[in-house]
Parts: structure tokens; sequence; C-alpha cells
């Protein structure tokens, strides 16, 4: 079990800074855009730090209340949900 929440912490992760990442790029291009509820739902589903890391390595969303304050709260229950399945 340990090892696989693990993987999932690895693989989510990743996935939210790429597509954050890749939200970025396409706002410069002012091409379709990722949906916010799908920025917050990667969050929510583990990928809380991956998204918080691509937001301030970016600067993407930064201004926005909602990913200032909802991304570290995501962050924050993922840390006790991770904890909860690691012990």
């Amino acid at each position: 079990m340990v090892k696989l929440v693990m993987l999932w912490f690895v693989v989510i992760n990743l996935i939210g800074y790429v597509v954050m990442s890749e939200d970025k790029n396409k706002a410069r291009k002012r091409r379709d855009r990722v949906p916010e509820k799908t920025l917050f739902l990667l969050a929510a589903m583990g990928g809380a730090l991956g998204v918080l890391i691509a937001m301030y390595r970016k600067r993407h969303k930064t201004r926005h209340l909602s990913f200032r304050i909802g991304i570290p709260l995501l962050l924050l229950l993922n840390a006790l949900l991770y904890s909860y399945f690691l012990r």
C-alpha cells in the first residue's frame, strides 16, 4: 500500500506541474486554456504540491486569490491524507 501511495504522489504531482506549466504556455500564446476547475481537481486529487510549485516557478495564477488561498489549503489536506495512508 505504501509503494502505491508513493507512486500516486509522484505521478499526480508531476501531472499537476506539467498541466499548470502547459496552461501558462497556452496563456502566453493566447490559446484555449485549461479550466481552473481542472487545476483545482488535480490539486484535490493529491497534486497540490506540483500545482503550487508550478504556480510560483512559472508565475501563473499568483494574482488569483482563489489560487493563493485554495492551493495551499489543498496542500494541507493532501499532507493530512498522505500521512494517514502512509502510517
